[in-house]
């Protein structure tokens, strides 16, 4: 295919005019217009909840428009489903996952291709397609297996093999490792050279800078003005987004209490036969401070967070302290008991029950917390506790009663996070908090793990940001198959040690004064205050 530059001044591949959609508590999408041509990135910006998902249902067949015109390189098009969508050339991988997890990953990519392959011919190009583009998966891997970010190359995989002629992108790179964005972004320079044009939503305004040729802003489901990414900054990107400036969140010194969680040497084995097995785990959590955890996908970050959630019980007790007392043998309810609260990475399914509405999802956690009094369910008392989840933390839905599924991937998350921050925990585990959220509502949600150690909270936070761990921590460690490095001050590291840990080289401690490394029973954070306004320098490094 002849290469076409990134300015072609060929007819739009993609025009939509005035396309509007409303549901019964929201209008998701108003009068919205917009163009792409071939070999052109365009962004989609916006906070969450601003109808960037719903218009891209729309091109993609998922959703109808109530209102409003498709033309498809040069034709008047009724998109009626993803099927003719595919057939047309556009894909899509969508920011929540479409998966079977019983299925393999083959499996998986065999029900969303339009014409049948062999199964040997299929697992070739599986792997073909996945090793070129540095998103290598195994054809045979059951889905159920796979964490979170193996997860999110099958959906991206699964689209490439399509070979589309417009490929959507909603959030792609929220659980991809640095390097492995990198890999995306030069496999999407090519497809673009090559005249296929991209629809790519992200919060991640450094992303959106470095890669996108233009961009179009919707806020409040209408199109509030458009630019060149390049020429713009990340603050004014997001004044663009939120309508006004974005608030700035700061981490100040302060000395760290009594342990509130600890980890003697905990040793785990899983029965995943594509699993990790945890190994000599030790680490611990004073109340006050936050102890961030960063890692690649995949290296036992699901198998901890069982293990410190209770939802794998280890045959040695004593291997994890919570509050003091012995905690292998307790299940999640018991840890819950002794202050424990948790967001998991997964939202829909282990941070909510879809179906259920918000004020039952808060009930599910806070029961203990007056919700419930002699084994009555307080229905006032639940629904205000929901009510103030959602103002307190901007959650924008219908109300109270809506449900999970009907939120957006980056409101349902402020809102698991909210529930779990307002059950008033000692210790607190949360993983991946800001995983596809908007500039405005992170600061917002990290803003909230910053008051919860300022109140004397204890906090384990596993991201695989780790622009955000070198923002909210005042210690970070790395696992690495199944192992965890030594927790450091940030002040005593740099994203590059830590970098270079994340593939298991922690063996040596970094070049510091010994006292620089914190022992496992945590200490003074030792760092200056750090001020963020967004996506900091450090995305950069």
């Amino acid at each position: 295919m002849d290469l076409l530059p990134a300015s072609s001044d060929l007819p739009p591949r993609l025009v939509l005019t005035g396309i509007s959609k409303r549901y019964p508590s929201v209008v998701a999408n108003d009068g919205v217009s917009l163009s792409v041509r071939p070999g052109e990135i365009h962004a989609l910006l916006g906070e969450n909840g601003a109808g960037k998902s719903t218009l891209m249902k729309i091109v993609y067949g998922v959703t109808k428009p109530d209102e409003g015109t498709i033309l498809w390189e040069g034709r008047y098009q009724t998109i009626a489903s993803p099927a003719q969508a595919r057939r047309m050339g556009i894909g899509m991988v969508f920011q929540h996952f479409s998966l079977f997890e019983t299925l393999t990953v083959a499996e998986n990519i065999a029900l969303a291709l339009d014409v049948q392959m062999a199964k040997p011919l299929l697992a070739a190009r599986i792997v073909e397609v996945s090793e070129k583009y540095g998103l290598p998966i195994d054809p045979q891997r059951l889905i159920h297996s796979m964490s979170v970010g193996e997860r999110q190359r099958v959906e991206i995989v699964r689209c490439l093999l399509q070979q589309p002629k417009l490929l959507i992108m909603d959030e792609p790179t929220s659980v991809l490792t640095p390097q492995a964005v990198q890999t995306l972004f030069a496999t999407l320079r090519q497809l673009a050279a090559e005249g296929c044009s991209i629809l790519y939503i992200s919060h991640k305004l450094d992303e959106i800078r470095a890669l996108c040729d233009s961009a179009t802003v919707l806020r409040g489901g209408r199109v509030s003005g458009s630019a060149i990414p390049r020429n713009e900054t990340n603050d004014s990107l997001a004044r663009m987004m939120i309508g006004g400036e974005l608030a700035e969140c700061r981490l100040e010194p302060q000395a760290a209490g009594e342990t509130r969680l600890s980890l003697d040497k905990l040793s785990l084995a899983t029965i995943d036969p594509f699993g990790t097995t945890l190994k000599a785990i030790s680490l611990a959590v004073k109340s006050g401070e936050i102890l961030g955890v960063a890692g690649v996908s995949g290296n036992g970050q699901k198998e901890l967070l069982a293990a410190l959630s209770g939802e794998s019980l280890s045959s040695h007790g004593p291997m994890i302290e919570l509050m003091g007392q012995p905690a292998g043998q307790l299940n999640p309810a018991q840890r819950r008991q002794l202050g424990l609260t948790f967001v998991p990475e997964e939202r829909l399914g282990r941070g909510a029950v879809p179906a259920m509405s918000l004020a039952q999802n808060a009930l599910l956690t806070g029961a203990r917390h007056g919700m419930v009094s002699k084994g009555v369910m307080r229905q006032a008392a639940i629904r205000q506790f929901a009510t103030d989840v959602i103002s307190r933390f901007g959650v924008k839905c219908g109300d109270e009663q809506s449900a999970a599924s009907s939120l957006s991937g980056g409101n349902l998350q402020k809102f698991i996070v909210g529930r779990e921050t307002m059950l008033n925990p000692k210790m607190m585990i949360v993983a991946q908090p800001t995983w596809g959220v908007d500039v405005g509502a992170a600061q917002l949600i990290r803003q909230a793990l910053i008051d919860l150690r300022k109140q004397g909270v204890a906090l384990l936070v596993i991201s695989e940001e780790l622009d955000e761990l070198f923002t909210i921590s005042d210690r970070i460690c790395v696992l690495a198959d199944g192992r965890l490095s030594p927790a450091v001050r940030l002040a005593d590291t740099s994203i590059e040690q830590i970098g270079n840990w994340m593939s298991g080289n922690f063996d040596a401690l970094p070049s510091a004064d010994a006292d620089a490394v914190a022992d496992s029973s945590g200490g003074d954070p030792g760092h200056h205050p750090t001020s963020i306004k967004q996506e900091s320098h450090l995305a950069q490094a």
